[in-house]
């Protein structure tokens, strides 16, 4: 099972999906666990602020060319495939769907998930962490303005100030704290790896589960046909493998080594949906926003099973020569 990704995190995976559908988080649940995710996240960055040498966050921010890659790949060319995809959508499912695909190309990148997939596969984690970030951080002002373009008139958005502290606080003020710790951790971490490994992947689990529960308890199931459902599912692969390419062929033009292109490559084709519902419910307040929710939450599960399948495999792989 594990030669087609199928391991036992990949299998916890399914399992939270299928959890968050017959048994999603409500009410005062659904609070106390998003305020655990948020913890989860901020002690995952904690950790590889304690774990990364400031020599290496350095280098890190100083490649500018993985920078700009990741950037480009999410709010250019993501975008520009959004465009194709919403006309594509059109021919067989609805209109706010297509719409959805609109939403999906103007999201920031994965922050957890991303990192913890370069991470798995040794690929450039201090350049990871400072792409996400920063897309992060963009894309609280740029992915509703790119929204706003890419969207026929009349549709309204707003954006909340908070929003960016949210964000200090869940991701770089951990991170700096972890630094200011690495002292007195760095040692401990780099001898146990399994602290950071359980933050990764329980981290990943959480988010999905919240985010899963939030669209089982708006009703997503019950406003889709199996039919349709299995044709948006494939328009998302279709998404997903247009946008994974895009990137691999980036790195390659780039001529970026090993540890960048597969920074780039996580980072680059994901997006966020810990971002993008807070988003939508900012952008369709007083709106069922379930259909327009339903093409990006199945994308992120996309991928997230795509890029674990993938991490996997390059976890296993040894660089000859």
């Amino acid at each position: 099972m594990k030669r087609v990704g199928l391991d036992g995190y990949m299998m916890l995976l399914i399992l939270t999906v299928l959890l968050a559908t017959f048994l999603p988080a409500r009410g005062d649940f659904a609070a106390v666990l998003s305020h655990v995710t948020f913890w989860a996240v901020a002690l995952l960055f904690f950790l590889y602020g304690s774990k990364l040498s400031t020599a290496t966050i350095i280098s890190g921010f100083a490649n500018w060319k993985l920078q700009l890659s990741v950037l480009s790949c999410t709010f250019a060319v993501f975008p520009l495939l959004a465009l194709v995809m919403k006309p594509l959508a059109g021919l067989w499912l609805s209109g706010t769907i297509g719409i959805g695909f609109l939403f999906i190309g103007c999201m920031p990148s994965t922050v957890q998930s991303s990192i913890a997939f370069t991470s798995m596969s040794n690929g450039n984690v201090a350049g990871a962490v400072c792409a996400a970030s920063v897309s992060n951080l963009v894309g609280v002002v740029l992915s509703p303005l790119l929204f706003a373009l890419l969207m026929p008139p009349g549709v309204g958005y707003d954006i909340e100030a908070s929003a960016i502290w949210k964000i200090m606080q869940q991701i770089m003020l951990p991170f700096v704290v972890g630094q200011l710790c690495r002292p007195l951790l760095a040692e401990f971490l780099n001898r146990h790896k399994l602290p950071i490994t359980i933050v990764d992947r329980g981290s990943i689990l959480l988010i999905v589960y919240s985010a899963f529960s939030a669209g089982v308890v708006n009703g997503i199931w019950q406003v889709i046909s199996a039919q349709a459902f299995a044709i948006l599912v494939g328009l998302c692969i279709v998404f997903l493998v247009l946008a994974m390419a895009i990137t691999i062929g980036t790195a390659k033009a780039g001529r970026m080594n090993r540890a960048d292109l597969l920074a780039l490559f996580y980072c680059g084709s994901t997006k966020s949906l810990a971002t993008g519902l807070p988003m939508a419910g900012i952008l369709f307040a007083g709106q069922d926003i379930s259909l327009i929710i339903l093409p990006l939450m199945l994308f992120h599960l996309i991928q997230l099973v795509g890029c674990a399948i993938i991490a996997q495999r390059s976890a296993a792989y040894t660089p000859t020569g």
